[in-house]
Protein backbone atom coordinates (compact mmCIF):
# COMPACT_ATOMS: atom_id res chain seq x y z
CA UNK A 1 0.00 0.00 0.00
CA UNK A 2 2.88 2.45 0.58
CA UNK A 3 4.46 1.50 -2.45
CA UNK A 4 1.01 1.87 -4.54
CA UNK A 5 1.01 5.96 -2.32
CA UNK A 6 5.14 6.45 -3.20
CA UNK A 7 4.25 5.59 -7.40
CA UNK A 8 0.98 7.74 -7.16
CA UNK A 9 2.90 10.35 -5.69
CA UNK A 10 6.10 10.45 -7.48
CA UNK A 11 3.92 10.12 -10.99
CA UNK A 12 1.68 13.16 -10.22
CA UNK A 13 5.06 14.99 -9.41
CA UNK A 14 6.88 13.97 -12.78
CA UNK A 15 3.55 14.97 -14.46
CA UNK A 16 3.42 18.27 -13.25
CA UNK A 17 7.15 18.87 -14.48
CA UNK A 18 6.20 17.70 -17.80
CA UNK A 19 2.98 19.61 -18.56
CA UNK A 20 5.54 22.47 -18.21
CA UNK A 21 8.56 20.66 -19.81
CA UNK A 22 6.50 19.57 -23.02
CA UNK A 23 5.22 22.63 -24.43
CA UNK A 24 8.30 24.95 -23.68
CA UNK A 25 10.56 22.28 -25.15
CA UNK A 26 8.38 22.46 -28.61
CA UNK A 27 8.30 25.87 -28.51
CA UNK A 28 12.16 26.21 -28.41
CA UNK A 29 11.92 23.76 -31.27
CA UNK A 30 9.95 26.38 -33.56
CA UNK A 31 12.57 28.92 -32.55
CA UNK A 32 15.59 27.23 -33.05
CA UNK A 33 13.87 26.19 -36.74
CA UNK A 34 13.08 29.33 -37.29
CA UNK A 35 16.67 30.79 -36.49
CA UNK A 36 18.87 27.89 -37.61
CA UNK A 37 17.02 27.44 -41.17
CA UNK A 38 16.35 23.70 -42.31
CA UNK A 39 20.16 22.84 -43.65
CA UNK A 40 21.97 23.94 -40.11
CA UNK A 41 19.36 22.23 -38.08
CA UNK A 42 19.81 18.62 -39.85
CA UNK A 43 23.40 19.54 -39.43
CA UNK A 44 23.30 20.03 -35.74
CA UNK A 45 20.79 16.82 -35.78
CA UNK A 46 23.50 14.68 -37.27
CA UNK A 47 26.39 16.13 -35.70
CA UNK A 48 25.07 17.06 -31.90
CA UNK A 49 22.80 13.79 -32.38
CA UNK A 50 25.57 13.12 -29.41
CA UNK A 51 23.86 15.20 -27.26
CA UNK A 52 20.57 13.21 -28.33
CA UNK A 53 22.69 9.75 -27.15
CA UNK A 54 23.45 11.69 -23.47
CA UNK A 55 20.36 11.59 -22.59
CA UNK A 56 19.93 7.58 -23.38
CA UNK A 57 23.24 6.85 -22.08
CA UNK A 58 22.66 8.53 -18.94
CA UNK A 59 19.32 7.19 -18.19
CA UNK A 60 20.45 3.79 -19.27
CA UNK A 61 23.73 3.45 -16.89
CA UNK A 62 21.83 5.14 -14.32
CA UNK A 63 19.28 2.30 -14.09
CA UNK A 64 21.91 -0.07 -14.01
CA UNK A 65 23.51 1.55 -11.43
CA UNK A 66 19.96 1.99 -9.88
CA UNK A 67 19.27 -1.81 -9.76
CA UNK A 68 22.02 -1.84 -6.84
CA UNK A 69 21.63 0.21 -5.24
CA UNK A 70 17.59 -0.26 -4.74
CA UNK A 71 18.67 -4.08 -4.33
CA UNK A 72 20.86 -2.74 -1.15
CA UNK A 73 17.86 -0.53 -0.05
CA UNK A 74 15.22 -2.59 -0.30
CA UNK A 75 17.63 -5.22 2.00
CA UNK A 76 18.52 -2.40 4.05
CA UNK A 77 21.94 -2.65 4.25
CA UNK A 78 23.28 1.19 4.53
CA UNK A 79 27.15 0.30 4.09
CA UNK A 80 26.45 -1.51 0.88
CA UNK A 81 24.54 1.52 -0.26
CA UNK A 82 27.88 3.31 0.36
CA UNK A 83 30.16 0.91 -1.29
CA UNK A 84 28.25 0.50 -4.64
CA UNK A 85 28.05 4.47 -4.94
CA UNK A 86 31.82 4.41 -4.65
CA UNK A 87 32.68 1.43 -6.86
CA UNK A 88 30.14 2.92 -9.31
CA UNK A 89 31.61 6.27 -8.97
CA UNK A 90 35.25 4.56 -9.86
CA UNK A 91 33.81 2.28 -12.39
CA UNK A 92 32.02 5.00 -14.59
CA UNK A 93 35.30 6.80 -14.53
CA UNK A 94 36.98 4.47 -16.21
CA UNK A 95 33.90 4.45 -18.57
CA UNK A 96 34.45 7.96 -19.32
CA UNK A 97 38.29 7.31 -20.40
CA UNK A 98 36.92 4.15 -22.34
CA UNK A 99 34.12 6.54 -23.76
CA UNK A 100 36.07 9.44 -24.83
CA UNK A 101 38.94 7.14 -26.91
CA UNK A 102 35.83 5.83 -28.81
CA UNK A 103 34.11 9.19 -29.65
CA UNK A 104 37.68 11.25 -31.13
CA UNK A 105 38.53 8.36 -32.63
CA UNK A 106 34.63 7.72 -34.68
CA UNK A 107 35.04 11.68 -35.11
CA UNK A 108 37.96 11.03 -37.19
CA UNK A 109 36.29 8.97 -39.57
CA UNK A 110 32.62 11.37 -39.63
CA UNK A 111 34.74 14.15 -40.70
CA UNK A 112 36.61 12.16 -43.28
CA UNK A 113 34.53 10.47 -45.72
CA UNK A 114 31.37 9.41 -44.26
CA UNK A 115 29.12 12.57 -43.23
CA UNK A 116 27.62 14.31 -46.00
CA UNK A 117 28.58 17.97 -44.67
CA UNK A 118 28.97 20.93 -47.27
CA UNK A 119 32.65 22.27 -47.01
CA UNK A 120 31.79 25.75 -45.92
CA UNK A 121 30.30 24.35 -43.06
CA UNK A 122 32.57 21.57 -41.88
CA UNK A 123 34.76 23.02 -39.20
CA UNK A 124 31.42 24.73 -37.71
CA UNK A 125 30.76 20.74 -37.12
CA UNK A 126 33.56 19.62 -36.04
CA UNK A 127 33.70 22.64 -33.23
CA UNK A 128 29.96 21.33 -32.41
CA UNK A 129 30.85 17.68 -31.77
CA UNK A 130 33.88 18.37 -29.59
CA UNK A 131 31.80 20.32 -27.66
CA UNK A 132 29.43 17.18 -27.30
CA UNK A 133 32.20 15.19 -26.79
CA UNK A 134 33.27 17.28 -23.87
CA UNK A 135 29.31 16.84 -22.50
CA UNK A 136 29.37 13.46 -22.80
CA UNK A 137 32.43 13.18 -20.34
CA UNK A 138 30.74 15.13 -17.65
CA UNK A 139 27.59 12.69 -18.44
CA UNK A 140 29.23 9.92 -17.90
CA UNK A 141 30.67 10.33 -14.47
CA UNK A 142 27.57 12.01 -13.21
CA UNK A 143 25.60 8.87 -13.66
CA UNK A 144 26.08 7.81 -10.08
CA UNK A 145 24.29 10.70 -8.63
CA UNK A 146 21.25 10.48 -11.23
CA UNK A 147 20.95 6.97 -10.19
CA UNK A 148 20.68 7.70 -6.03
CA UNK A 149 18.29 10.31 -6.57
CA UNK A 150 16.33 7.53 -8.11
CA UNK A 151 17.16 5.16 -5.82
CA UNK A 152 15.53 7.62 -2.93
CA UNK A 153 12.92 8.07 -5.39
CA UNK A 154 13.13 11.89 -4.59
CA UNK A 155 11.15 12.59 -8.21
CA UNK A 156 10.68 16.09 -6.90
CA UNK A 157 14.44 17.27 -7.47
CA UNK A 158 14.40 15.50 -10.63
CA UNK A 159 11.11 17.46 -11.68
CA UNK A 160 12.77 20.84 -10.87
CA UNK A 161 15.78 19.56 -12.62
CA UNK A 162 13.68 19.39 -15.97
CA UNK A 163 12.37 22.75 -15.54
CA UNK A 164 15.11 24.50 -15.09
CA UNK A 165 16.53 22.76 -17.97
CA UNK A 166 13.43 23.57 -20.04
CA UNK A 167 13.53 27.08 -19.16
CA UNK A 168 17.26 27.51 -19.78
CA UNK A 169 16.53 25.78 -23.52
CA UNK A 170 13.67 28.54 -24.28
CA UNK A 171 16.10 31.02 -22.82
CA UNK A 172 18.87 29.69 -25.26
CA UNK A 173 16.69 29.61 -28.28
CA UNK A 174 15.67 33.22 -27.50
CA UNK A 175 19.39 34.04 -27.52
CA UNK A 176 20.29 32.34 -30.77
CA UNK A 177 17.55 33.97 -32.77
CA UNK A 178 18.71 37.37 -31.95
CA UNK A 179 22.22 37.12 -32.06
CA UNK A 180 24.47 38.27 -34.33
CA UNK A 181 26.83 35.33 -34.06
CA UNK A 182 26.63 32.40 -36.03
CA UNK A 183 23.58 30.33 -34.98
CA UNK A 184 24.48 27.23 -35.12
CA UNK A 185 28.15 27.57 -33.37
CA UNK A 186 26.40 29.68 -30.22
CA UNK A 187 23.47 27.14 -30.26
CA UNK A 188 25.92 23.88 -29.37
CA UNK A 189 28.30 25.66 -27.42
CA UNK A 190 25.18 26.73 -25.36
CA UNK A 191 23.64 23.79 -25.11
CA UNK A 192 27.12 21.63 -23.98
CA UNK A 193 27.33 24.34 -21.46
CA UNK A 194 23.93 23.73 -20.29
CA UNK A 195 24.37 20.14 -20.17
CA UNK A 196 27.60 20.63 -18.03
CA UNK A 197 25.85 23.03 -15.61
CA UNK A 198 22.58 20.49 -14.91
CA UNK A 199 25.16 17.66 -14.22
CA UNK A 200 27.56 19.59 -11.63
CA UNK A 201 24.26 20.59 -9.77
CA UNK A 202 23.37 17.50 -9.11
CA UNK A 203 26.65 16.16 -8.27
CA UNK A 204 26.18 19.40 -5.49
CA UNK A 205 22.63 18.23 -4.46
CA UNK A 206 23.75 15.12 -3.90
CA UNK A 207 26.96 15.43 -1.52
CA UNK A 208 24.93 17.46 0.19
CA UNK A 209 21.62 15.45 1.15
CA UNK A 210 22.55 12.12 0.68
CA UNK A 211 24.57 10.25 3.54
CA UNK A 212 26.25 7.73 0.99
CA UNK A 213 28.03 10.38 -1.64
CA UNK A 214 31.13 10.87 -0.22
CA UNK A 215 33.98 9.68 -2.28
CA UNK A 216 35.83 7.46 -0.03
CA UNK A 217 37.68 5.21 -2.61
CA UNK A 218 40.22 3.55 -0.12
CA UNK A 219 37.60 3.11 2.91
CA UNK A 220 34.78 1.90 0.57
CA UNK A 221 36.82 -0.35 -1.88
CA UNK A 222 35.37 -3.71 -2.26
CA UNK A 223 37.07 -5.85 -4.87
CA UNK A 224 34.12 -8.75 -5.31
CA UNK A 225 31.54 -5.84 -5.33
CA UNK A 226 33.42 -4.03 -8.38
CA UNK A 227 33.66 -7.03 -9.76
CA UNK A 228 30.18 -7.81 -9.74
CA UNK A 229 29.18 -4.17 -10.86
CA UNK A 230 31.74 -3.87 -13.78
CA UNK A 231 30.68 -7.30 -15.02
CA UNK A 232 26.66 -5.88 -15.02
CA UNK A 233 27.43 -2.51 -16.21
CA UNK A 234 29.67 -3.93 -18.85
CA UNK A 235 26.86 -6.23 -20.18
CA UNK A 236 24.62 -3.48 -19.93
CA UNK A 237 26.67 -0.65 -21.43
CA UNK A 238 27.56 -3.27 -24.13
CA UNK A 239 23.42 -2.97 -25.10
CA UNK A 240 22.66 0.33 -24.46
CA UNK A 241 25.55 1.64 -26.47
CA UNK A 242 25.07 -0.35 -29.17
CA UNK A 243 20.96 0.68 -28.78
CA UNK A 244 22.35 4.63 -28.39
CA UNK A 245 24.63 4.02 -31.72
CA UNK A 246 22.43 2.60 -33.95
CA UNK A 247 19.97 5.18 -33.00
CA UNK A 248 22.48 7.61 -34.13
CA UNK A 249 23.36 5.49 -36.93
CA UNK A 250 20.03 5.79 -38.33
CA UNK A 251 20.62 9.77 -38.78
CA UNK A 252 24.10 9.08 -40.05
CA UNK A 253 22.56 6.41 -43.03
CA UNK A 254 20.02 9.10 -44.00
CA UNK A 255 22.90 12.23 -43.96
CA UNK A 256 25.09 10.06 -46.29
CA UNK A 257 22.25 9.33 -49.20
CA UNK A 258 19.47 12.44 -48.21
CA UNK A 259 21.71 14.91 -46.39
CA UNK A 260 21.15 17.36 -43.57
CA UNK A 261 17.39 18.57 -45.40
CA UNK A 262 16.08 15.16 -44.42
CA UNK A 263 18.16 15.07 -41.35
CA UNK A 264 16.08 17.96 -40.27
CA UNK A 265 12.77 16.23 -40.80
CA UNK A 266 14.16 13.12 -38.78
CA UNK A 267 15.13 15.62 -35.97
CA UNK A 268 11.96 17.49 -35.78
CA UNK A 269 10.29 13.60 -35.84
CA UNK A 270 12.19 12.02 -32.81
CA UNK A 271 11.60 15.19 -30.91
CA UNK A 272 7.98 14.64 -30.97
CA UNK A 273 8.14 10.88 -30.65
CA UNK A 274 10.52 11.42 -27.84
CA UNK A 275 8.29 14.15 -26.25
CA UNK A 276 5.01 11.45 -26.67
CA UNK A 277 7.01 8.56 -25.16
CA UNK A 278 7.68 10.82 -22.32
CA UNK A 279 4.30 10.97 -21.02
CA UNK A 280 4.68 6.98 -20.54
CA UNK A 281 8.17 7.22 -19.38
CA UNK A 282 7.36 9.53 -16.56
CA UNK A 283 5.37 6.97 -14.45
CA UNK A 284 7.98 3.80 -15.28
CA UNK A 285 10.86 6.58 -13.86
CA UNK A 286 8.39 6.35 -10.80
CA UNK A 287 8.33 2.60 -10.67
CA UNK A 288 11.53 1.07 -11.60
CA UNK A 289 12.75 1.60 -8.14
CA UNK A 290 9.62 0.09 -6.86
CA UNK A 291 10.09 -3.29 -9.20
CA UNK A 292 13.51 -3.41 -7.97
CA UNK A 293 13.23 -3.02 -4.54
CA UNK A 294 10.49 -5.66 -4.35
CA UNK A 295 13.03 -8.34 -5.59
CA UNK A 296 15.71 -6.94 -3.59
CA UNK A 297 12.83 -7.70 -0.52
CA UNK A 298 12.58 -11.10 -2.55
CA UNK A 299 9.09 -10.57 -2.92
CA UNK A 300 8.69 -12.16 -6.84
CA UNK A 301 5.13 -12.39 -7.19
CA UNK A 302 5.35 -8.26 -6.29
CA UNK A 303 7.55 -7.52 -9.20
CA UNK A 304 6.13 -9.31 -11.35
CA UNK A 305 2.42 -7.37 -10.69
CA UNK A 306 4.28 -4.25 -10.60
CA UNK A 307 5.90 -4.96 -13.64
CA UNK A 308 3.11 -6.24 -15.68
CA UNK A 309 0.37 -3.66 -13.91
CA UNK A 310 3.61 -0.69 -15.12
CA UNK A 311 3.75 -2.04 -18.66
CA UNK A 312 -0.42 -1.48 -19.04
CA UNK A 313 -0.32 1.75 -17.67
CA UNK A 314 2.76 3.03 -20.05
CA UNK A 315 0.97 1.52 -23.03
CA UNK A 316 -1.95 3.53 -21.98
CA UNK A 317 -0.67 6.53 -21.11
CA UNK A 318 1.12 6.71 -24.30
CA UNK A 319 -1.97 6.06 -26.84
CA UNK A 320 -4.45 8.88 -25.16
CA UNK A 321 -1.66 11.68 -26.69
CA UNK A 322 -0.12 9.50 -29.58
CA UNK A 323 -3.70 8.67 -31.34
CA UNK A 324 -4.97 12.25 -31.59
CA UNK A 325 -1.36 13.09 -32.71
CA UNK A 326 -1.37 10.21 -35.23
CA UNK A 327 -4.59 11.44 -36.51
CA UNK A 328 -4.44 15.20 -36.85
CA UNK A 329 -0.68 15.37 -37.45
CA UNK A 330 -0.77 17.38 -40.47
CA UNK A 331 -2.71 19.87 -39.09
CA UNK A 332 -0.48 19.98 -35.74
CA UNK A 333 2.73 20.28 -37.61
CA UNK A 334 1.11 23.59 -39.61
CA UNK A 335 0.36 25.13 -36.59
CA UNK A 336 3.45 24.20 -34.86
CA UNK A 337 6.09 25.21 -37.28
CA UNK A 338 6.71 27.87 -40.06
CA UNK A 339 8.14 25.96 -42.32
CA UNK A 340 7.83 21.86 -41.74
CA UNK A 341 10.44 19.87 -43.41
CA UNK A 342 9.79 17.40 -46.66
CA UNK A 343 9.29 13.49 -44.84
CA UNK A 344 8.28 14.82 -41.58
CA UNK A 345 5.15 13.62 -41.08
CA UNK A 346 5.94 9.92 -42.51
CA UNK A 347 8.54 10.05 -40.21
CA UNK A 348 6.88 10.89 -37.04
CA UNK A 349 3.93 8.45 -37.55
CA UNK A 350 6.57 5.62 -38.13
CA UNK A 351 8.28 6.60 -34.87
CA UNK A 352 4.95 6.45 -33.07
CA UNK A 353 4.10 2.97 -34.54
CA UNK A 354 7.66 2.04 -32.59
CA UNK A 355 7.33 3.86 -29.21
CA UNK A 356 3.85 1.71 -29.21
CA UNK A 357 5.40 -1.63 -29.83
CA UNK A 358 8.22 -0.89 -27.40
CA UNK A 359 5.86 0.54 -24.92
CA UNK A 360 4.60 -3.61 -24.99
CA UNK A 361 7.34 -4.32 -23.12
CA UNK A 362 9.25 -1.69 -21.65
CA UNK A 363 9.38 -2.83 -17.90
CA UNK A 364 10.16 -6.26 -18.31
CA UNK A 365 13.92 -4.85 -19.01
CA UNK A 366 13.60 -3.54 -15.64
CA UNK A 367 12.10 -7.12 -14.13
CA UNK A 368 15.18 -8.66 -15.91
CA UNK A 369 17.29 -6.34 -14.53
CA UNK A 370 16.30 -6.61 -11.21
CA UNK A 371 17.08 -10.61 -11.20
CA UNK A 372 20.70 -9.14 -11.98
CA UNK A 373 21.38 -12.24 -15.07
CA UNK A 374 22.00 -9.73 -17.98
CA UNK A 375 24.36 -10.88 -19.38
CA UNK A 376 22.15 -13.31 -22.98
CA UNK A 377 19.54 -10.72 -23.24
CA UNK A 378 22.57 -7.38 -23.62
CA UNK A 379 24.31 -10.06 -25.93
CA UNK A 380 21.31 -10.56 -28.23
CA UNK A 381 20.14 -6.69 -28.08
CA UNK A 382 23.75 -5.95 -28.99
CA UNK A 383 23.64 -7.86 -32.20
CA UNK A 384 19.88 -7.09 -33.10
CA UNK A 385 20.82 -3.34 -32.43
CA UNK A 386 23.47 -3.92 -35.39
CA UNK A 387 21.19 -5.21 -37.85
CA UNK A 388 18.93 -2.18 -38.70
CA UNK A 389 22.06 -0.49 -39.82
CA UNK A 390 23.37 -2.75 -42.31
CA UNK A 391 20.33 -3.87 -43.32
CA UNK A 392 18.67 -0.24 -44.17
CA UNK A 393 22.68 1.04 -46.07
CA UNK A 394 21.84 -2.32 -47.92
CA UNK A 395 17.80 -1.21 -49.09
CA UNK A 396 18.86 2.51 -49.41
CA UNK A 397 22.22 1.61 -51.24
CA UNK A 398 19.42 -0.39 -53.98
CA UNK A 399 17.27 3.37 -53.94
CA UNK A 400 14.75 2.23 -51.81
CA UNK A 401 12.69 5.14 -50.09
CA UNK A 402 14.04 6.85 -47.13
CA UNK A 403 10.75 5.37 -45.14
CA UNK A 404 12.04 2.22 -45.33
CA UNK A 405 14.39 3.06 -42.76
CA UNK A 406 11.71 3.46 -40.21
CA UNK A 407 9.77 0.44 -41.21
CA UNK A 408 13.19 -2.08 -40.85
CA UNK A 409 13.12 -0.19 -37.38
CA UNK A 410 10.13 -0.97 -36.52
CA UNK A 411 10.14 -5.01 -37.83
CA UNK A 412 13.26 -4.91 -34.82
CA UNK A 413 11.11 -3.59 -32.25
CA UNK A 414 8.98 -6.37 -32.84
CA UNK A 415 11.49 -9.41 -32.75
CA UNK A 416 12.88 -7.81 -29.93
CA UNK A 417 9.51 -7.86 -28.06
CA UNK A 418 9.30 -11.83 -28.46
CA UNK A 419 13.46 -11.82 -27.42
CA UNK A 420 12.07 -9.62 -24.09
CA UNK A 421 9.42 -12.01 -23.41
CA UNK A 422 11.16 -14.86 -23.42
CA UNK A 423 14.15 -13.80 -20.84
CA UNK A 424 11.13 -12.45 -18.79
CA UNK A 425 9.88 -16.13 -18.56
CA UNK A 426 12.97 -17.84 -18.78
CA UNK A 427 14.78 -15.12 -15.59
CA UNK A 428 11.54 -14.00 -14.01
CA UNK A 429 9.33 -16.63 -14.16
CA UNK A 430 7.06 -14.12 -16.07
CA UNK A 431 3.90 -16.74 -17.81
CA UNK A 432 3.61 -16.41 -21.53
CA UNK A 433 0.02 -16.75 -21.23
CA UNK A 434 -0.63 -14.16 -18.78
CA UNK A 435 1.17 -11.50 -20.32
CA UNK A 436 -0.33 -12.54 -23.60
CA UNK A 437 -3.90 -12.40 -22.71
CA UNK A 438 -3.53 -10.01 -20.27
CA UNK A 439 -1.09 -7.78 -21.20
CA UNK A 440 -0.58 -8.17 -24.80
CA UNK A 441 -4.01 -8.93 -26.18
CA UNK A 442 -5.83 -6.11 -23.52
CA UNK A 443 -3.78 -3.22 -24.91
CA UNK A 444 -3.72 -3.94 -28.39
CA UNK A 445 -7.77 -4.14 -28.46
CA UNK A 446 -8.21 -0.83 -26.70
CA UNK A 447 -5.78 0.73 -28.83
CA UNK A 448 -7.98 -0.30 -31.98
CA UNK A 449 -11.05 0.63 -30.28
CA UNK A 450 -10.04 4.02 -29.29
CA UNK A 451 -8.40 4.52 -32.87
CA UNK A 452 -11.60 3.80 -34.90
CA UNK A 453 -14.04 6.45 -32.62
CA UNK A 454 -11.07 8.65 -32.43
CA UNK A 455 -10.90 8.29 -35.96
CA UNK A 456 -14.58 9.25 -37.24
CA UNK A 457 -14.30 13.02 -37.38
CA UNK A 458 -11.41 12.93 -40.07
CA UNK A 459 -14.01 10.97 -42.02
CA UNK A 460 -16.49 13.67 -41.99
CA UNK A 461 -14.90 16.99 -41.01
CA UNK A 462 -12.42 19.06 -43.47
CA UNK A 463 -9.29 19.87 -41.54
CA UNK A 464 -9.34 22.47 -38.54
CA UNK A 465 -9.53 23.65 -35.31
CA UNK A 466 -12.77 22.34 -34.67
CA UNK A 467 -12.41 19.09 -35.85
CA UNK A 468 -8.61 18.67 -34.07
CA UNK A 469 -10.72 19.60 -30.98
CA UNK A 470 -13.45 17.11 -31.61
CA UNK A 471 -10.89 14.67 -31.93
CA UNK A 472 -9.84 15.05 -28.53
CA UNK A 473 -12.94 14.73 -26.89
CA UNK A 474 -13.43 11.89 -28.72
CA UNK A 475 -10.41 10.07 -27.70
CA UNK A 476 -10.22 11.37 -24.37
CA UNK A 477 -14.28 10.19 -24.07
CA UNK A 478 -13.56 6.87 -25.57
CA UNK A 479 -10.18 6.49 -23.34
CA UNK A 480 -12.09 6.62 -20.17
CA UNK A 481 -14.68 4.40 -21.13
CA UNK A 482 -12.50 1.56 -22.92
CA UNK A 483 -9.60 1.20 -20.89
CA UNK A 484 -10.95 0.49 -17.65
CA UNK A 485 -13.20 -2.32 -18.56
CA UNK A 486 -10.92 -3.71 -22.02
CA UNK A 487 -7.24 -2.40 -20.83
CA UNK A 488 -7.95 -4.15 -16.71
CA UNK A 489 -9.18 -6.99 -15.57
CA UNK A 490 -11.30 -7.01 -12.92
CA UNK A 491 -9.40 -7.26 -9.93
CA UNK A 492 -6.71 -4.30 -11.24
CA UNK A 493 -9.78 -2.10 -11.53
CA UNK A 494 -10.60 -3.52 -7.97
CA UNK A 495 -7.25 -3.13 -6.15
CA UNK A 496 -6.54 0.42 -7.96
CA UNK A 497 -10.13 1.86 -6.91
CA UNK A 498 -9.15 0.37 -3.19
CA UNK A 499 -5.79 1.83 -3.40
CA UNK A 500 -6.28 5.20 -4.62
CA UNK A 501 -9.92 5.93 -4.56
CA UNK A 502 -11.47 5.16 -1.36
CA UNK A 503 -8.60 6.21 0.80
Amino acid sequence: MEAAKRVAKNTGILYARMAITVFISLYSTRLILAALGVADFGLFNVVGGVISMLGFLNSSMAAATQRFMSFAQGAGDLEKVKRIFNMSSLLHWGIAVLVLLLLEGAGYFFFNGILNISPDRLEVAKLIYQFMVISTLFTVISVPYEAVITSHENMLVYAVMGVIEAVFKLGIAFYVTYTGMDHLVMYGVLMAALSIFLLIIKRIYCHRVYEECHIQIGKYYDKPLLKDMGGFAGWSLLGSSTSMLTSYGQGVIINVFFGTVVNAAQGIATQISGQLGTFALTMQKALNPVIVKSEGEGKREKMLSSTTFGTKVSFFLLIIFAIPVYIEMPFIFNLWLKNVPNYTIVFCKLLIIRNLIEQSYVTLTTAISSVGKIKELEICTAILNCCPLFVSYYFLNRNFSVYSVYIIYIIYALIFSFIVIYYSNKLCDLSYTDFIKNVILRCLLSLIVIYMFSAIPSYFMNQSFIRFLSTLVITTTSFVFVVPFIGFSRSERENFYNKFILR
